[in-house]
């Protein structure tokens, strides 16, 4: 069972009910979620629902791993093969699209980059702009430098980091893929769509309820570890605002609003994402989940 849709849409009250009913392990499918440093700001289960029924893949990486969908794709093959042994239906449940699609289409087969070989390419990075880089990109992998903006920072550093690896383009490696672990035929998808103008009040409204739930104190010791602000961790919504507010840079309602405002354009973002990579998932209002899934279990499809 996949349970998708954009940030604070309803997935985790939808995806907890099932699991008691239907004897389900949540599984997460969604590349914040993993980060123990982020508890609050991920909006993760709380450690009573984790109680209630069984959660597999929150918060077991650490904030200074640049964790990717390979690597989370391993681990969810190993959690998938226990969940089945054991007799109990699998539910996978985020907003993260390559997540979905790497579990029903597959995913290319990139190598690990070695830690010294993308170090340095962020460093050149961070010293000569994206625009150098992107002019480097353009003589070593032509095709990545045609379809990536010059200012895209991370997919640059991360095509050259491929190339330099493996001295091979990425385009090669996407040619390569990896099986889906659960092919598109045999699975059941829901992908929650609520109303965007009460999506973003909810999104808005959840924000200021994460700090006053404690998200500076879970900032606080992340910002102190001062990482590089281009892993995952560190550009996860309304981090980077937060810490330039307890750097002093800015105040805390802009903090708010910044943070605010970039959930609301990934939200956005989520909407168009799955409408055109995953069209096998079936559209439901958060209002006709309960029943969508009632009917679900009733034609024993679990």
């Amino acid at each position: 069972m996949l349970i998708a849709g954009p940030t604070a849409s309803g997935k985790s009250a939808l995806a907890l009910e099932l699991a008691q009913a239907a004897n389900g392990v949540v599984i997460n499918t969604d590349s914040m979620q993993v980060y123990r440093d982020l508890r609050i700001l991920t909006a993760r289960p709380t450690p009573e629902e984790e109680r209630r029924v069984p959660h597999r893949l929150y918060g077991h990486v650490d904030a200074a791993i640049n964790f990717s969908a390979g690597a989370w794709i391993k681990d969810a093959a190993a959690v998938l093969s226990e969940v089945r042994a054991a007799g109990r239906l699998p539910i996978f449940i985020g907003g993260t699209g390559l997540y979905f699609k790497a579990l029903t289409r597959g995913l290319s087969n990139v190598p690990p980059v070695p830690d010294h070989i993308r170090e340095a390419v962020r460093e050149r990075l961070e010293q000569n702009g994206p625009e150098a880089l992107h002019a480097e990109l353009a003589t070593r992998d032509p095709a990545a430098a045609e379809r990536l903006k010059p200012r895209d920072r991370v997919r640059i550093a991360r095509a050259l980091e491929v190339v330099e690896a493996t001295g091979r383009p990425l385009a090669d490696w996407h040619n390569e893929g990896l099986p889906p672990l659960l092919p598109p035929a045999g699975i059941v998808a829901l992908f929650l769509a609520p109303d965007r103008q009460e999506l973003y009040e909810r999104i808005d409204r959840r924000f200021e309820t994460m700090l006053e739930a404690g998200a500076l104190d879970e900032i606080g010791p992340l910002a102190a570890r001062d990482l590089d602000p281009l892993l995952p961790a560190m550009k996860a919504h309304g981090v980077p605002a937060l810490i330039r507010h307890l750097h002093g840079e800015i105040s805390r309602d802009e903090a708010i609003a910044i943070g605010q405002l970039d959930t609301r354009h990934y939200a956005k973002r989520q909407f168009t994402w799955f409408r055109h990579q995953l069209p096998e998932f079936e559209w439901v209002e958060p209002g006709g989940a309960k029943a969508w899934v009632s009917h679900a279990l009733s034609l024993s499809l679990f």
